[in-house]
């Protein structure tokens, strides 16, 4: 039986991984004030285990970029969901900050294949003028696991037991890792995939997506190359401000806006529902901006990325206002500006790297964002008790401005895609 369309089926996929990976790490910032008042963590205490999870993220990421690259996206991520899974519910029998700290290290080594796969799919299932969009559609995962993450947690909560929440969503990410091994298969393996659709797909793809011996460099050459700073020092100055909301907007606002249990599981996920507006709109902005501003399709892509960090202007406001309300809205603001920009920065990847080697590229840039969260983190919790969140919030605007002017200088496409002729209705007559 041919599936029309499938190609989005499997994007849909994609996201649902996605959402249980974000939920996985979400799970912890909003469990945070109840977690850390039993097992008698301390702001610092917390921080660290913060960063225990960056930076075993930070690392793997490259390494489970090359594992995707070497074995293949289907049994990759399969692997690395499972592994995520059990390291997420372990995280309930954990007793201090030490142990916990251990099982969050333990699930950002898994963890760290989530985006490299999702790119990597993407980059496997679309042509180049969809590739934004379809990644725009599987970053939304993102968005709405930290969405799901204070409800699930306070419904946890509510029965006496944060632990619970923990347990439920490794459950999740089991499930899923089945489902993923039964329905993911390359274009070219997939029987439920129509010789139209996928004559759409790879004719629409450049050589070294669609070439079956396409090249892939070394990490030593890639590290070296221009192509790699380009996303890398982009993801060093703008992964720390997606880290923070995931990680501190729930004590945020207990701690400075004085919102209770019930108004943080109310508005904590508001700021992860604007990321998934800014994940779809970011998505479909690079095809536009192509289109009616008459530019590369390169070009679009960067063009997305300046507008996320231009709306990053609105969190560096959120000590100017006086309503927790606002302030929620200003931090809805940065979550769609972050997502946006992020979304862009995945689409300049699998612009500039080819197919046997872009989840690795993706996890290179991943390792040196998050080595980037990182170090910002253990600032962050130093600071905060200091100077409060205001001034740190402003510091992440400037990072992302610094960001934009990065990609706009040094990042360069090297392979003229395909330019389909379309058909009404999302279809294709041929490529051009």
């Amino acid at each position: 039986m041919k599936v029309k369309g499938i190609r989005w089926w499997m994007v849909s996929l994609v996201a649902a991984g996605l959402i249980i990976n974000y939920l996985a790490r979400n799970t912890l910032s909003v469990a945070a004030p109840t977690l850390m008042k039993d097992l008698h963590i301390t702001t610092e205490q917390y921080a660290h285990v913060v960063v225990a999870w960056q930076l075993c993220y930070a690392f793997m990421q490259p390494v489970a970029g090359f594992v995707l690259d070497t074995v293949g996206t289907k049994l990759g991520f399969a692997a690395f969901a499972l592994a995520w899974s059990l390291a997420c519910a372990a995280a309930a029998w954990a007793t201090g900050w030490r142990s916990l700290a251990f099982f969050r290290g333990l699930l950002g080594l898994a963890e760290a294949a989530g985006i490299p796969a999702g790119v990597k799919a993407t980059s496997e299932w679309f042509p180049a003028k969809e590739r934004s969009v379809a990644i725009g559609w599987f970053n939304i995962g993102s968005s709405i696991g930290a969405l799901l993450a204070p409800p699930l947690v306070v419904w946890a909560l509510l029965r006496g037991q944060w632990q619970l929440a923990f347990v439920i969503v490794g459950v999740a990410g089991i499930v899923w890792s089945a489902v993923w091994m039964v329905m993911y298969k390359h274009p070219r393996k997939q029987k439920m995939l129509s010789a139209t659709e996928r004559d759409y797909i790879l004719s629409g793809q450049e050589a070294k997506h669609s070439e079956a011996g396409a090249p892939k460099r070394s990490w030593r050459a890639m590290l070296g190359s221009r192509d790699f700073w380009a996303i890398g020092i982009p993801r060093i100055l703008s992964e720390p401000a997606w880290q923070t909301f995931n990680a501190w907007i729930p004590l945020y606002m207990m701690t400075e806006r004085h919102m209770n249990l019930k108004e943080v599981a109310m508005f904590a996920w508001m700021p992860f529902l604007a990321a998934d507006i800014g994940c779809v709109l970011g998505g479909y902005l690079s095809p536009l901006f192509h289109k009616y501003a008459k530019v590369s399709l390169f070009t679009s892509r960067k063009m997305v990325f300046v507008v996320g960090a231009l709306f990053m202007i609105g969190p560096a406001c959120v000590g100017l206002v006086q309503s927790p309300y606002v302030a929620v809205a200003l931090l809805c603001v940065g979550g769609f500006a972050h997502q946006t920009l992020s979304g862009a920065l995945y689409a300049i990847t699998s612009d500039m790297f080819g197919k046997n080697e872009v989840a690795t590229a993706t996890g290179m840039g991943g390792m040196a964002g998050y080595l980037g969260a990182a170090a910002f983190t253990m600032l962050f919790g130093v600071l905060v008790t200091q100077i409060g969140y205001s001034p740190l919030f402003v510091v992440l605007a400037v990072f992302d401005l610094i960001a934009a002017a990065v990609v706009c200088l040094l990042a360069k496409s090297s392979d003229k895609a395909p330019e389909p002729r379309w058909s009404g209705a999302g279809g294709v007559v041929a490529a051009k």
